[in-house]
């Protein structure tokens, strides 16, 4: 989707003709001229609406004349429109013709409103994707969500009442300024001229201090939009340690700030509302006081009095208006502030000026010296080599900490190295595109995440364009078909949030088939199995070594006997490579690997007796020694 040019926005973007300017791509698109057709007509219409609102009150002053017996019209009125009745039913026709040109201009001022807003959010929501992994884990994706829906609505009101209303309204101001001091005096447009300029100070004076309570608002309703987020994303969490009522305490307290913030939203509003009242209530009187004494003194007709109050009343919307598009201006550029932060958040990791695509030949992956951090002050990687020959699997191995996950990370370019560099056939990651980097690699992670979808959805994921039949064929592969052939709904079965309908085996193979169906020729597993029972995981790592049979793989492992059959085995500890070799070769070092590789084992074994006892447990001697500690608790 094609998005026009934009300047950059800074958080001083509070200046609306700031704003205006870097929207104005947006309202008027170099590659839609329709819509630019649809802002001249609305245009058009805009100003005829105008003058045909400074003709109606001339028809309401000539119909009062026409009533009054000593009144007098204007001689080129027709006889027959110079009737009463017939100047009255003009009036109205004229407020109606007038009300009808108004709502053409929004119906078709609208397409451009909302295609502006369209191409903003899809720029934002593109520009989000685009930001690095640090970026991510350090936002909240709660206030994330909101910044960008308040955002969009911000862009829609900046949009369409700075065309549709601050034009048209200061043309009403310099149309009804010019009347009265043509037809009444210079004294009559210089009460009107002070009124104005007195009301927009007390309205700007007045929403400035606004704006500050505006942002607390929003402050704290970010703030219990995220607890809500977390707190329903994890609604397990919460369940397993019963911490509902502290949940709804911290959502509370958010809201709280709220409530507060929003009485003194409500609260000043009024004190607006009525400062703005006693400045146009004090202006009116003036002119009509200075009306009726003229009409006393034989210098102005009946029609006349009724004609200035009409204009002021028609003046009245569009002024109090104006301090409702300023309010509603400032308080868009409030919400969309954020937003634009987020546009000017640039991404850590960018493709380079002439970065190429990635051409995979064989698949060999090397780190060479490999030195990095997230924090400056505590490496992870200091400074470790290995290769991946093509089409051998080699594995990671570590205490926890031990820089084992970083290694995918750097791989996929989440993140840059800060020392030495990472190849793919000979082609350093950061002098390729990132797109191509990763449509080369196939990741099968530890938590395995779904979108809220169906069976069918998230396998496709791996290549959206696959057919059915390619789908069905990957479920298979992973060893997943049989049990969707089980669900009432098959492959359309929905997931559920995060996968949450589906268990840790069943996510884990939908993971395979997903990678199964993109066919990278790299392949990461991430501790694809340490999640899981040891029954599943010999299931599951039947379906990974098929994945991995003839792709260059790197495997991230906790569990040892994972990967007693790689092609070579890379101890870490402390971000630096302790032992290197075959499982055999590791075990005979007696090292590291070793005590890794005993602990594991023992541990395999007692919960392997443990089993065995309780299936072969005929006089129900666990169960009864199960019941006697529970009571000894109670």
């Amino acid at each position: 989707m094609p998005t026009p040019g934009r300047k950059t926005v800074s958080a001083d973007s509070g200046n609306p003709l700031t704003t205006i300017v870097n929207l104005w791509p947006y309202m008027w698109p170099s590659d839609r001229p329709d819509l630019k057709m649809r802002v001249i007509w609305a245009t058009f219409y805009l100003v005829l609406a105008k003058i045909i609102l400074m003709l109606v009150p001339y028809f309401f002053k000539w119909a009062t004349d026409s009533l009054d017996r000593d009144g007098t019209l204007p001689e080129w009125l027709p006889g027959v429109l110079a009737a009463p009745v017939m100047l009255v039913v003009a009036y109205n026709l004229m407020r109606i013709l007038q009300l009808g040109l108004n709502q053409l201009r929004d119906a078709l001022f609208a397409r451009v409103g909302q295609h502006a807003v369209r191409q903003l959010a899809y720029r934002t929501f593109v520009h989000v994707h685009r930001l690095s992994l640090r970026f991510h884990l350090e936002r909240r994706t709660g206030g994330l969500s909101r910044i960008i829906e308040r955002g969009t609505k911000g862009i829609e009101t900046i949009v369409r009442f700075t065309i549709l209303n601050t034009v048209p309204t200061v043309l009403e101001f310099v149309l009804t300024a010019i009347i009265f001091a043509v037809a009444y005096g210079w004294a009559y447009m210089a009460v009107t001229l002070i009124m104005v300029v007195l009301y927009s100070w007390f309205t700007i004076k007045a929403s400035d201090w606004r704006i500050g309570i505006r942002k607390g608002m929003n402050d704290s309703d970010t703030d219990a939009n995220t607890k809500a987020i977390d707190s329903l994303l994890n609604f397990e969490t919460v369940k397993y340690f019963g911490n509902e009522d502290m949940e709804s305490r911290r959502f509370d307290a958010s809201m709280a700030g709220y409530e507060k913030a929003a009485t003194q939203v409500w609260t000043s509003l009024g004190w607006l509302n009525f400062g703005q009242g006693v400045i146009f209530g004090v202006g009116m009187a003036v002119m009509m006081v200075m009306s009726a004494l003229a009409v006393q003194r034989g210098e102005q007709t009946l029609g006349d009095f009724v004609f200035i109050n009409t204009m002021l009343m028609q003046l009245s919307i569009p002024l109090n208006f104006i301090g409702f598009v300023y309010r509603e201006i400032r308080q868009g550029l409030a919400d969309i502030e954020q937003m634009f932060d987020l546009l000017d958040v640039q991404a850590e990791v960018q493709d380079a000026p002439d970065a190429q695509p990635l051409k995979v030949s064989d698949g060999v992956i090397r780190f060479e010296n490999v030195k990095f951090a997230y924090d400056p002050k505590r490496p992870i990687l200091k400074g470790i080599g290995f290769e991946v020959p093509a089409g051998k699997t080699v594995a990671i191995v570590g205490p926890s900490g031990a820089g084992k996950s970083t290694i995918s990370r750097l791989l996929y370019r989440f993140y840059d190295v800060q020392e030495g560099r990472i190849t793919v056939d000979g082609q350093d990651v950061r002098d390729i595109t990132q797109k191509s980097l990763r449509a080369a690699i196939g990741m099968v992670p530890q938590d395995t995440v779904l979108f809220n979808d169906t069976i069918a959805y998230n396998i496709r994921y791996g290549r959206t364009g696959a057919s059915e039949e390619e789908v069905r064929k990957a479920a298979e592969m992973a060893q997943i078909g049989d049990f969707i052939k089980t669900l009432p709904e098959g492959y359309d079965s929905m997931v559920g949030e995060r996968g949450l309908k589906l268990s840790g085996g069943e996510k884990q193979r939908v993971a395979i088939a997903r990678t199964i169906l993109k066919a990278p020729p790299i392949l990461i597993l991430d501790e694809a199995t340490s999640a899981l029972d040891t029954a599943t995981e010999q299931e599951i790592q039947a379906a990974l070594d098929f994945v991995s049979e003839g792709r260059t793989t790197l495997v991230i492992a906790h569990r040892l006997s994972t990967v007693i059959n790689a092609d070579e085995i890379i101890v870490l500890r402390d971000g630096e490579i302790q032992e290197r070799g075959t499982h055999g070769e590791l075990l005979n070092q007696r090292g590291l690997y070793a005590s890794m590789w005993d602990r594991q084992r023992e541990a395999t074994e007692v919960q392997a007796r443990l089993q065995s006892m309780r299936e072969n447990d005929e006089y129900g001697i666990f169960e009864r020694h199960k019941a006697g500690e529970e009571a000894g608790d109670k």
